[in-house]
């Protein structure tokens, strides 16, 4: 299969366009349109065709609000490592939208499965891990596709999570995502807007 030239540039405006969104409207997803991009899951690469990906809705109030208070206690020990002026600058960061977002979506890795019977992991068994990373980006792009942002939560306490989620124990807690329509658009990373880091040259980054 050949795509076009202008598919291929529709292509690289979708990469360019798919941000980590940390601030959200407030108003819900249509019906149906979350497990529709769940579904684009299937279409990712796995190890071994292992599929590892487990998806958990995050609905309840009570959830919700252990997960932001594990946040904010990670978010605090991650303040004070830093000194200076990144610790004034990490203070000034927007760096989840758990309280806005009108979805909240935890991904995991079934380290158990035994889909895939092994192929491909006996010497890199993170290989699992990757496969459901590969699963979240799938997703995101086709959300950015469809105008509905996502953020990815990373300052966070697994094991809390994982245990009020109350999911299998060979679960691994792999992302913890905000999913709505995003107040504003924008084509560069929120983090380099603001002045924490900024892009690397390929020269760098390849050789």
């Amino acid at each position: 299969m050949k795509f076009s030239s202008e598919f291929a540039d529709e292509l690289d405006e979708l990469l360019r366009w798919r941000r980590d969104v940390r601030h959200f409207r407030r108003e819900p997803l249509p019906d149906g349109l979350l497990e529709s991009l769940l579904e684009r899951a299937a279409l990712a690469p796995s190890v071994g065709y292992s599929q590892p990906w487990r998806f958990v809705r995050v609905d309840e109030s009570e959830r919700r609000s252990a997960v932001i208070a594990s946040f904010e206690r990670a978010n605090a020990a991650a303040l004070a490592s830093y000194h200076g002026d990144d610790a004034h600058h990490y203070a000034q960061l927007k760096l989840a939208g758990l309280r806005e977002a009108p979805v909240h979506l935890a991904v995991f890795c079934d380290e158990a499965t035994r889909t895939g019977k092994g192929v491909g992991r006996a010497t890199m068994p993170e290989m699992l891990d990757y496969s459901a990373v590969m699963a979240v980006f799938v997703v995101w792009l086709a959300a950015r596709a469809r105008g509905i942002g996502m953020g990815w939560v990373s300052i966070l306490e697994p094991d809390i999570v994982t245990a009020t989620l109350e999911v299998p124990t060979d679960w691994r807690l792999i992302a913890y995502l905000c999913i709505g329509y995003p107040t504003e658009e924008n084509d560069t990373p929120e983090l380099a807007r603001t002045g924490w880091e900024h892009r690397q040259p390929i020269e760098i980054l390849a050789r």
